[in-house]
C-alpha cells in the first residue's frame, strides 16, 4: 500500500538565519513532522548553502528528524559527514556527477544505509521517472523537484504533477515534492500520490507557519 501518513518538511532555506533557533522552534510548534535542509555545492546548483558544521548546530536545536537534500556532484564524499553531523536521511540526486553509473549509486545507497540513515533519490523537473525504476527497492525516500533546483521561492512547475504519480505507482514508500508547494500545488501533487510536502517561503513567510502546515496537512 503507498504511505499514508502525510508528512510536512519546512526547508530552512527559506528561514530567517540570524534567528535560527527561533525559526526551527517556530515550525516545530507549528507542526513540522521533519526539517528540510538543502545543501549546495555551487557546481550541481550554483548556490552554496549550508555544510555539516551547521547541520551538527541544527541538531543541537530539535529533535525532529533532519532530511538532508545533498544537491552535490559528489554526494558519495560527503554523506557520512552528514550523518556524522546527526542527519537521519540524506537524499542523493540521480543526476549527480559522483553517482553517474548504477554500481556507484547503489554504493552510495548502500552505505547511507549501513550508516544508520535513511536513503533517497531525487530528479530535477527533466529527469524522467524512468531513472529511478532500478533502484526504488533500495530507497527509504523518493523526491521530486516541482522546480529547478538551486533557488527558494521559485513557481510550480506544473508539468511534473504526472511523474509524480508515475512514480506512486511504482513506490510505495516515501514520496516527497519539493519546490513551489503551497496549499493549491500540495494538493495537486497530494492527489497525484505524493505524502511528504516540503515547503520554505509557504511556511516560513506565512503570517501564522502553524496555520500554513494545517492547509498543506488536511488539504484533500
Amino acid at each position: 500500500m503507498p504511505a499514508s501518513r502525510i508528512i510536512i518538511s519546512p526547508s530552512l532555506l527559506a528561514c530567517d538565519f540570524s534567528r535560527l533557533a527561533e525559526e526551527i522552534h517556530r515550525v516545530e510548534e507549528g507542526g513540522a513532522d521533519w526539517l528540510h535542509v538543502d545543501v549546495m555545492d555551487g557546481h550541481f546548483v550554483p548556490n552554496l548553502t549550508m555544510g555539516p558544521v551547521i547541520v551538527e548546530a541544527i541538531r543541537k536545536c530539535t529533535k525532529l528528524p533532519l532530511d538532508i537534500h545533498l544537491m552535490v556532484d559528489h554526494p558519495e564524499q560527503c554523506a557520512q559527514s552528514f550523518i556524522d553531523a546527526g542527519s537521519e536521511m540524506l537524499t542523493l540526486h540521480i543526476e549527480a556527477e559522483g553517482v553517474a553509473t548504477a554500481a556507484k549509486l547503489v554504493k552510495a545507497l548502500r552505505h547511507i544505509k549501513a550508516a544508520g540513515a535513511r536513503a533517497g533519490l531525487s530528479v530535477r523537473p527533466r529527469t524522467k521517472a524512468e531513472s529511478l525504476k532500478p533502484f526504488l527497492s533500495q530507497l527509504d525516500l523518493v523526491l521530486v523537484m516541482t522546480v529547478e533546483p538551486g533557488f527558494g521561492g521559485q513557481a510550480f512547475i506544473p508539468e511534473v504533477v504526472p511523474k509524480v504519480a508515475q512514480l506512486r505507482q511504482w513506490y510505495a514508500g516515501d514520496l516527497s515534492v519539493d519546490g513551489g508547494i503551497n496549499a493549491e500545488t500540495g494538493r495537486l501533487c497530494r492527489q497525484a500520490g505524493a505524502n511528504v510536502f516540503v515547503a520554505g517561503t509557504y511556511v516560513f513567510r506565512a503570517a501564522s507557519c502553524k496555520q500554513a502546515i494545517e492547509s498543506l496537512r488536511s488539504n484533500p
